[in-house]
């Protein structure tokens, strides 16, 4: 699935509008365009003080270890994404979200400053 400049500049929004930017000194903006394919849909994501809290679909047992990032600090701003390790087994009576934080630290991206999330945004129900 390609993610193309509109969807990539709604997603830029959504964040925006979302109450993420400067929070904890960090500004979420929409990245560069380019494939999203293989990339998780976020429910949301959130900057605070301490990292990043991304919000993904689950169906019952997702945890912060079976998902996986990947930093690009060449750019200005630096880029993330994140993406499922594993498939979830589980089956929860009501499926919905689960909320995993990273610390800025173990992103290896400072506190301060811009941050671009390549992910796509999950469409709500």
């Amino acid at each position: 699935m390609t993610l193309d400049r509109r969807g990539l500049l709604a997603t830029g929004l959504a964040l925006a509008l979302g109450g993420c930017a400067g929070r904890g000194g960090v500004s979420l903006v929409a990245g560069p365009g380019g494939e999203a394919a293989g990339l998780e849909a976020l429910k949301a994501v959130t900057a605070g003080p301490a990292g990043l809290t991304i919000r993904v679909a689950s169906s019952g047992c997702a945890r912060k270890e079976d998902f996986a990032f990947y930093v690009d600090r060449t750019g200005v701003p630096p880029t993330i994404a994140f993406a499922r390790k594993r498939l979830e087994t589980c089956h929860a009576a009501t499926p919905g979200e689960a909320a995993l934080s990273f610390t800025y630290q173990e992103l290896g991206v400072a506190e301060r400053g811009r941050l671009a999330v390549l992910n796509p945004l999950a469409a709500n129900p």
